[in-house]
């Protein structure tokens, strides 16, 4: 399977800069047009305004693209098609020559094996409610050495079993700014974290030692931005509803996940998608500012 890097990343780890990954599920189905593009576009911002050079990552016409241009980005967007592309769905992607945007599990892999080390997401996946369905991000997390900065889980999950989930896996866990795994759209989760740093420097020596270590991968817990932070038992009740609303309309398989985002959203008003959208860019800006760090 071919990887084709961009000029501007080829050049940046070249000489030892600082690049950051980015997923391309964010732009094809994270967000409704055409506010999908304007996140990719400001997510990349933010990157680029702490000192790294944002390398966005998908599969185009069978090509594991690190860094995309202008166009690659409106072709996310706007083509219908564009299927999500986990880690199983990439050498059939490739050898059918079609195109993809990348889960979390993919962008850490695909970041990795490039030599990319950090990695901006906004919730990563984990353990379905019920427990049958788990992720494949932990798994790919804990083989990539990749740090993965995010909010914590979505919301929608079972947060304690994904918790635990995680320190089965030997991923460490650690906050930035933060004592407690955040639930996506709030801070606070009532699980304790071990590990809190609030210096970027230090915080990005202790990834890089554990990167060095031969360990895998690395989760990084940046809590959602105060001014758009969500009440706890508001979410809890949106998401009891649309979980009902989920089982009384037979909603099944990978369409409950798309079901429960739009029916939370719905009920909040448009609330927890801005709320998305604040922790993002908050994420990839802590992304650019930790590997500028870690080249520094």
């Amino acid at each position: 399977m071919e990887i084709r890097l961009s000029r501007e990343v080829e050049r940046a780890l070249g000489r030892g800069g600082p690049v950051v990954a980015l997923e391309s599920t964010l732009v094809a189905h994270g967000f409704p047009s055409p506010d999908n593009l304007a996140v990719g576009r400001a997510l990349e911002g933010e990157v680029r305004a702490a000192g790294a050079v944002p390398a966005t990552i998908a599969m185009l016409d069978g090509v594991a693209r690190v860094g995309l241009g202008e166009t690659e980005l409106e072709r996310l967007a706007t083509d219908p098609q564009i299927a999500k592309a986990s880690t199983r769905d990439l050498a059939a992607l490739a050898a059918r020559g079609s195109a993809g945007a990348t889960t979390v599990a993919a962008t850490a892999y695909l970041a990795a094996r490039v030599g990319i080390r950090i990695f901006a997401t906004g919730g990563i996946g984990g353990v379905h409610r019920g427990g049958a369905d788990i992720s494949a991000d932990i798994g790919e997390i804990a083989r990539s050495p990749v740090a993965v900065i995010s909010t914590g889980a979505k919301a929608i999950l079972d947060l304690p079993a994904t918790f635990e989930a995680l320190e089965t896996a030997g991923i460490p866990v650690i906050g930035f700014g933060c004592d407690e795994f955040p639930a996506f759209y709030t801070a606070k989760s009532g699980l304790a974290l071990d590990h809190r740093f609030d210096d970027v420097a230090v915080l990005a020596r202790a990834i890089d030692f554990h990167l060095g270590l031969g360990l895998g991968g690395v989760v990084v817990c940046n809590p959602p931005p105060a001014a758009s932070a969500l009440d706890r038992g508001d979410i809890k009740r949106w998401i009891s509803a649309a979980l009902e609303k989920a089982r009384a309309s037979g909603v099944t398989g990978k369409a409950v996940t798309p079901y429960l985002l739009k029916a939370i959203n719905e009920a909040s008003r448009g609330r927890t998608l801005a709320c998305n959208r604040a922790l993002a860019l908050s994420n990839a800006s802590l992304g650019g500012r930790l590997a500028a760090a870690l080249c520094a």
